[in-house]
């Protein structure tokens, strides 16, 4: 290999993106009602260019003194002024043409590792730096309709989905609003499932970062599933209503409370009861206060 082949080659660009999920009190003009949770995804506004304006995932390049785990955490400090928090590796994209976080021309290869966490945002003190110019919480909001692929003889070779993101920051009468559309194709080929995604369109979301947000809204109600993951928004005691209200809002569903108490009591054993209790309601009986089960995890192991 010739010195101008190995330069060409080693001509990649690396960077992290760190998604923050909370579930937060959505601001109302209504005093009348209580302030509705939903889910919520941290954001910056970026300071320059590429992208200027627009609002990003929490992250930066990879610097060539440092693993990806030290420069998602160094990146998520310099912007955020979050440096308290556990995150996992979520998913690791690359682009010829450039579209992820990266300057570059087409002769350069982006990388980009994704990080992700769910935490209880009463506990952080968010403050923008660095090439951030603010730092908000936004709502999420997505819906999807889904269409099958054919070749035209009436065989399915997959399903295709349009998923419609919108996120939103209220601010008393300021409203800052980004979307996108993300299509997702499922394609069959014998036993193997190929999934494609492309961004077909985005407002005031940079990058695409639309791509990695709606992947992560889905292995995020994976994770929930199967996880603990949701127990880093609750108290260290609490109501089953409370959890259970967490899980919705996390799987974006309904649940039937006797099947999710069966479920979380005593199928998976999630939680145990404690010998607290706290009076919702005037004329009601008290509810049982529960807390995470710690045994849990030597279950799972």
């Amino acid at each position: 290999m010739t010195p101008e082949e190995f330069d060409k080659r080693q001509n990649i660009k690396v960077s992290t993106d760190v998604l923050l999920y909370t579930v937060r009190n959505e601001n109302q003009e209504n005093l009348r009602k209580l302030p509705e949770k939903k889910l919520q995804l941290l954001m910056i506004k970026r300071k320059g260019e590429p992208h200027k304006g627009e609002w990003a995932i929490p992250g930066g390049a990879v610097e060539s003194n440092e693993d990806v785990d030290a420069a998602a955490y160094r990146e998520l400090k310099e912007e955020t002024n979050i440096d308290n928090v556990y995150v996992e590796q979520l998913y690791t994209w690359g682009a010829k043409d450039c579209g992820l976080r990266s300057k570059c021309t087409r002769q350069n290869y982006a990388v980009s590792i994704s990080y992700m966490a769910l935490v209880d945002s009463e506990k952080l003190n968010i403050q923008a730096g660095n090439d951030a110019e603010e730092a908000k919480w936004f709502t999420v909001q997505c819906s999807t309709m889904a269409t099958n692929l054919e070749d035209g003889k009436g065989s399915v070779l997959g399903k295709e989905r349009d998923y419609y993101l919108t996120l939103v920051h209220q601010e008393g009468d300021k409203e800052i609003e980004c979307s996108a559309i993300v299509r997702v194709k499922h394609i069959i080929e014998g036993r193997v499932v190929y999934t494609e995604r492309e961004v077909l369109e985005s407002s005031n979301i940079a990058f695409d970062h639309a791509k990695i947000i709606q992947y992560s809204l889905e292995r995020l109600q994976n994770k929930v599933e199967y996880t603990n993951i949701a127990f880093n928004l609750m108290p260290e005691f609490f109501t089953i209503a409370e959890i259970q209200d967490v899980y919705q809002i996390l799987l974006g569903k309904e649940l039937l409370t006797p099947n999710f108490r069966k479920k979380i009591i005593d199928v998976d054993r999630l939680v145990v009861p404690t010998n607290k209790k706290r009076a919702e309601k005037v004329g009601h009986r008290p509810s049982i206060l529960y807390k995470f089960n710690p045994d849990w995890f030597n279950k799972n192991l």
